[in-house]
Formats: structure tokens, C-alpha cells, sequence
């Protein structure tokens, strides 16, 4: 018994003295490695280094050849006008040299008769001679001193150049980011102005967690590169998770430096879901679209007739309704419990029983028949939207003649405006206001104004004919705005409220 604990022991030691030399051979094929490395990169810097300093070589060689070229075309611009003048004087003092010569010897001449004549061709000579009309200041200078260059600043900036720094980390601004109308305005500063600096680098994450970055997380980082100014803008983006975490670095033409420390902003929007079971059996729901099948499901007629005698679940009911605080609702409309007959209706799985909300919703325009709006949860499972007090829409119908109308308890209100290919809603609970907007022009089509009882929730219908939802839209400001300006004024819709 003690031999096989004491070989048990040694085979411990053995495999834990393996494992070690295991650790040990690993560390030196990495040290190994970065040898390799450090040799490698040295080699690179210092090649790169030499080439940045045959570049400097060959600019201050280009400039020396331009400045001495500039100086030799000077020199010989200026030898020419001084030679020309000089070779001008030579000339007239030879040929004052000889009329002088002449003049001496007619003086001396003891001929009486032709003295007279001789003298007057002298002063006329005199009078024409080159000497006379020349100019004996210089037409050039000897002086170069304005060839002359300073290099003293050149010299202190050459003195003074040295590796690049590594850059300083950036730190964001939170009070100063900036988060509306689906887009997100970054804002950073550095410790001390660095002009080194040639851009930054933004990364961004989606997250539903507050504070610091996790381990792991469920989106990547997203990356913009070559940033120059100290603030970005990212803009359509599509709010899906609560919160949107940033980290900015600088980097100059050589390394990068740190990341900031990363910030995180909150992304608030209404994000949902469409309830595929709830919806019409004829309604092919995928993600956040769907489409009209008309090979889906069939419900035979006595049965239809037979839930048209059921009471609603106790869970649809109107006061168990209300006690369920949102905002995900359970999806209890399944099997017999979807909509049906001709109900082609899908809700959304979020509720909303306070604050005020935007949504998209784009739909094929050859769709023969298209509604969106808001309902209560205990919307029966035969009633079309529009068409009881539970629900409350804008209906596009596109079949046998074209209308767009707002309903609401089996009243309707035709609109007088072009047809729209994308609708934005907007839901105020506390204020009892919805309303329905050209999505790409912001422009109002129509508002109800009640007062919700219960929580309300998306609601959507189409027969042959397709739509899409976009969800995690804030409220844009022009909607705001446009709001604000109408909370003072009465409806003129109130007869569908």
C-alpha cells in the first residue's frame, strides 16, 4: 500500500515536473520568437529610417541645385552687362587715345595754313567722340548678398527631430456626446494639443449592458477609421439594444496609442418584436416582416362559427390586461387563439403603458389592403382593426378604388393626401395622442386623440400584399416639435376618438 502511494506521488511529481517543462519549452519558443521579431521589426524601423533620411537628403540636394543654379544664371546675367560695358569704355578710350594723339600734333605743327582746318575737324571729332557719351556709373552690382540664405531655422528644426511619441489617450466628453434622432455624436479631447497627431480611430459597440465593456459580449466592435477633427456623428443607426458603448485612439504617422476609457451611452427607443403567433394563418411572418400567404392554414367553417361562441381567454381580458405591467407580453395567441377569418391582423409582443413612442412601417403599395396602428391586447380574434373600439389605424385600401383612412370604432375618416410608402407612428400614452406620419417627409396624416384605458400595443394587417416594420426608431425632433406646437390646439378628428 505505501510502495503504490509512493509511486502514485512520483507519478504527481513526474507529471507536474512534465507540465513544467512543457511551460518552459512554450516560453522559450516564445522568447525565441520575439527575438526574431525584435530583429525583424529593428531592421524595419531602422530601414525606414533610412529612407526617411535619403528623402531629407535628396530635397536639400534638389534645393542646393535650384539655389546654385539660380546663382550661377544671376553671375552670368550680371558678367554679361559688365563686360558689355567694359568692352563700350575700351573701345571709346582707344579712340579718344588717338584723337588726343592727333590733336597734340596738329598743335605742334608750324603749318599756319591748314591749322585752321585742322582744328576744326579736331573739335568736331570731339564733340562725336564715344568717350563723351558713355556712362561711367556700372550697370551692375558686384554684390551677392542677396543670394544669401538663413538657415538657422531649418538647422534648429532639423536639431530637432526625433522618434515619434507615442500618442496621449483621448478621454470622451460624456456631457457633451450627444444621442437623438437615431444618431450618436461623439465628442473627445486630448490631455495636451498634439500636432503629431494624424487621425483617430473610433470604435463602437452594441451592448444591453451599462458601465464598462464585459468579457464577453454579444456584438462586435464596429470601427471608423481616419477621423480627423476631435467629434463624430454616426448616423441611421437602428437602436436594437438599450445602450451603445465608445473608446476613441489617436495615432500619428507612426503608432497608435491607447484607447480611451470606454463610455457608454444610452440608446433608448421602442424595440419590439411581431408576435408570430398571433398572427392570421394567411400571414407569413418572418422577423419583423411579413407576407400574404393565401395557401396558409385553412379553417374550416364550423369551427370558425364555434369560436365565435368562446369568451376570450382570461389572460385577454380586458382587466387582466391592465394588470400586466409591460413591456414584453406573453405570447399566449396560439393555435385557435390566432387571429382569424378575416382578420389578417399580426400584433407586436411589446406593450406600451406609459411614455411616447415611434415606429416605421414600410408596405408594398400593390398590397390590395394594408392597416397600422395601435390596439388593445384584448383585441378579439375576428375583429378587424379599425373596425371596434380596441384598435385604432390608418387603413390603405387598394382594391377596386384607391383610399387611405383613419379608423377607429367602425368610423372612418378619409385623408385627402398622397399615398405614403413608408407610415411613422407615434404614440403618447399619458397624452392619448397617435399619430401617423409620411415617414420620409415627417408629414402629419392624421392624429387620434383619446384616453387609453389600457396599454396598447402594435398592430398591423395586410391581404395580398407585404409589409416590414422598423422598430428601435427614436422620436424624431421634428415630430417633437411639430407635437408641442399642436398640444395647445383641438382636434378637428374627434368624432374617431
Amino acid at each position: 500500500c505505501d510502495d503504490l502511494k509512493k509511486h502514485e506521488s512520483l507519478r504527481k511529481i513526474i507529471t507536474t515536473l512534465a507540465l513544467k517543462n512543457e511551460e518552459i519549452q512554450n516560453f522559450i519558443c516564445c522568447l525565441k520568437q520575439s527575438l526574431e521579431n525584435l530583429e525583424a521589426n529593428s531592421n524595419r524601423v531602422q530601414e525606414d529610417l533610412e529612407s526617411e533620411f535619403s528623402s531629407l537628403h535628396a530635397i536639400l540636394d534638389e534645393l542646393k541645385e535650384g539655389m546654385v543654379t539660380r546663382i550661377k544664371q544671376e553671375r552670368a546675367s550680371r558678367t554679361y552687362e559688365l563686360q558689355s560695358q567694359l568692352s563700350a569704355c575700351t573701345k571709346a578710350l582707344e579712340s579718344s587715345e588717338e584723337l588726343l594723339e592727333l590733336a597734340n600734333q596738329t598743335l605742334c605743327s608750324s603749318e599756319n595754313d591748314n591749322f585752321t582746318q585742322a582744328a576744326k575737324e579736331i573739335k568736331d571729332s570731339v564733340t562725336m567722340a564715344p568717350a563723351f557719351r558713355l556712362s561711367l556709373k556700372a550697370k551692375a552690382s558686384d554684390s551677392m548678398n542677396h543670394m544669401m540664405v538663413d538657415f538657422t531655422q531649418e538647422r534648429n528644426m532639423l536639431q530637432a527631430i526625433k522618434f515619434l511619441p507615442v500618442p496621449a489617450t483621448p478621454e470622451i466628453h460624456v456631457a457633451e456626446c450627444q444621442v437623438f434622432d437615431n444618431t450618436v455624436t461623439v465628442v473627445w479631447t486630448l490631455p495636451e494639443p498634439d500636432s503629431k497627431i494624424d487621425h483617430y480611430i473610433l470604435e463602437y459597440r452594441r451592448t444591453n449592458h451599462d458601465g464598462p465593456p464585459r468579457a464577453r459580449e454579444d456584438y462586435p466592435w464596429m470601427v471608423v477609421e481616419g477621423i480627423k477633427e476631435t467629434e463624430f456623428t454616426l448616423t441611421s443607426l437602428r437602436f436594437d439594444t438599450r445602450y451603445m458603448t465608445f473608446r476613441v485612439k489617436a495615432c500619428n504617422k507612426a503608432v497608435a496609442g491607447e484607447f480611451s476609457e470606454p463610455v457608454t451611452l444610452e440608446t433608448h427607443a421602442f424595440v419590439f418584436k411581431l408576435d408570430a403567433g398571433s398572427a392570421h394563418q394567411n400571414l407569413k411572418v418572418e422577423d419583423l416582416s411579413v407576407e400574404w400567404d393565401s395557401s396558409g392554414g385553412k379553417v374550416a367553417v364550423q369551427d370558425i362559427r364555434k369560436e365565435k361562441n368562446r369568451t376570450s381567454s382570461p389572460i385577454h381580458s380586458p382587466a387582466r390586461t391592465a394588470m400586466m405591467s409591460p413591456k414584453r407580453a406573453p405570447s399566449a395567441r396560439v393555435g385557435r387563439d390566432r387571429f382569424t377569418a378575416e382578420s389578417y391582423t399580426v400584433l407586436g409582443d411589446t406593450m406600451i403603458d406609459a411614455g411616447q413612442y415611434y415606429w416605421e412601417v414600410r408596405f408594398d403599395k400593390e398590397s390590395k389592403s394594408f392597416a397600422a396602428g395601435v390596439a388593445l391586447r384584448s383585441l378579439g380574434r375576428f375583429d378587424q382593426l379599425g373596425k371596434s373600439n380596441a384598435s385604432w389605424c390608418i387603413h390603405l385600401n387598394n382594391w377596386l378604388q384607391q383610399s387611405l383612412t383613419a379608423k377607429h370604432n367602425n368610423k372612418a375618416r378619409t385623408l385627402d393626401c398622397p399615398f405614403p410608402d413608408r407610415i411613422g407612428i407615434y404614440c403618447n400614452y399619458e397624452e392619448g395622442t397617435l399619430s401617423f406620419y409620411n415617414s420620409r417627409t415627417k408629414t402629419l396624416l392624421h392624429t387620434f386623440r383619446t384616453k387609453f384605458q389600457q396599454p396598447v400595443i402594435p398592430a398591423f394587417m395586410v391581404w395580398n400584399g407585404s409589409f416590414s416594420v422598423q422598430m428601435g426608431l427614436q422620436v424624431p425632433s421634428i415630430v417633437l416639435s411639430g407635437q408641442k406646437r399642436n398640444s395647445n390646439t383641438s382636434s378637428s378628428n374627434a368624432s374617431l376618438t
